[in-house]
């Protein structure tokens, strides 16, 4: 078998991007920043039933903004949508956004995950919290007491990641933690990076030989992991969360790549292909799925690649991403996580 051309890259590689977090590990929630200061091309895909997101509709092909600032993944739920009014404030700060006679708008698109069973349901990542996590990423700069970091290499139980779990079919206590990956791939001069909070309703899986990864268990003290599709196909199954629309995977993969809105939106297409390989089941009516897609377009044209190719490393990257939000991702708050099964197998 061939080698694959593709060549694993840090997503510090894609430096027209910027990533912030803010972390409560002891609320169980937090938020990321993925920001563009020049602006990039935007784009989203949704197959999710139930999301929690702000400014998808003008990410459109036929709708004229045509530049995005920032994408902002957030814990809280609904009322995570609030950090990205501070993420535009932090952005506007910085003189970055759209040109509106006295000021600069930045656009800043943003999706949640529901982490509110998990740690303390009253502590939401708020505009502050985004303001922190949008500084972070701009300067590069830590600030522990605040709760924000600007590794954009961290996962696991970091920024959106923080309260994720998955594996949710018999209830909370049966699932298993999920949380923030972020992995980026070359292929040639192109780069292509993707950074997901992992907070399915369904199972993880390796993406080639389909082990379990992370997901339902059979019991609160069970340390197996169990199919969620079988459970689901199962005479006298239940079919149904007992807790709905609680779960969501958000993702945003961001390439030097020169794309349109309209091309944009068919990588985001097809990288949804990523939840398919790595959730079983995925895009139910319990998840709020969502992929954006932000291409800077500084990658010389001689250089470029077809959109089939831009998609399917977007893919890539998504699936590693996602894989490794389960696999770097620590017990919290009594939920067990991927490496304590690991770590079981090994004694």
């Amino acid at each position: 078998m061939r080698r694959s051309a593709l060549e694993p890259i840090p997503v510090t590689a894609l430096d027209d991007f910027r990533v912030g977090h803010w972390t409560d590990l002891a609320a169980g929630t937090g938020c990321t920043v993925v920001a563009a200061p020049s602006g990039a091309t935007g784009a989203v895909d949704v197959r999710g039933g139930a999301p929690a997101s702000r400014e998808t509709d003008l990410l459109r092909p036929e709708n004229t903004v045509e530049q995005v600032h920032a994408v902002c993944l957030s814990g809280g739920s609904a009322f995570g949508l609030e950090a990205a009014s501070g993420v535009a404030r932090a952005l506007e700060q910085a003189g970055i956004g759209l040109p509106v006679g006295p000021t600069q708008v930045p656009i800043v698109c943003s999706s949640c995950i529901f982490d509110l069973a998990f740690g303390d349901a009253f502590t939401r990542p708020d505009a502050r919290a985004g303001a922190l996590a949008a500084q972070a990423a701009l300067t590069g700069c830590a600030n522990p007491d605040e709760h924000a970091s600007a590794d954009a290499c961290a996962e696991g139980n970091v920024g959106a990641g923080t309260g994720a779990t998955v594996g949710k079919l018999n209830g909370p206590a049966c699932a298993m933690k999920g949380g923030l990956g972020a992995r980026a791939f070359a292929l040639g001069s192109l780069k292509v990076a993707a950074i997901s909070a992992v907070n399915a309703c369904g199972n993880v899986v390796d993406p080639v030989g389909g082990q379990p990864i992370a997901g339902m268990r059979p019991a609160p003290e069970a340390r197996e992991i169990v199919s969620m599709e079988e459970a689901f196909l199962t005479p006298g199954g239940t079919g149904a969360m007992p807790l709905d629309r609680t779960n969501t995977t958000i993702s945003c993969v961001f390439t030097n790549a020169r794309l349109t809105k309209a091309q944009a939106t068919k990588v985001a297409q097809i990288a949804a292909d990523a939840y398919a390989h790595t959730i079983r089941p995925t895009h139910t009516t319990n998840d709020g799925d969502t992929i954006y897609v932000l291409a800077s377009g500084t990658l010389d044209d001689a250089d470029a690649l077809p959109l089939d190719v831009v998609g399917l490393v977007a893919t890539r990257a998504l699936e590693a991403a996602i894989t490794a939000g389960c696999t770097q991702a620590e017990s919290l708050h009594g939920i067990p996580a991927a490496r304590d099964l690991r770590s079981d197998a090994a004694n």
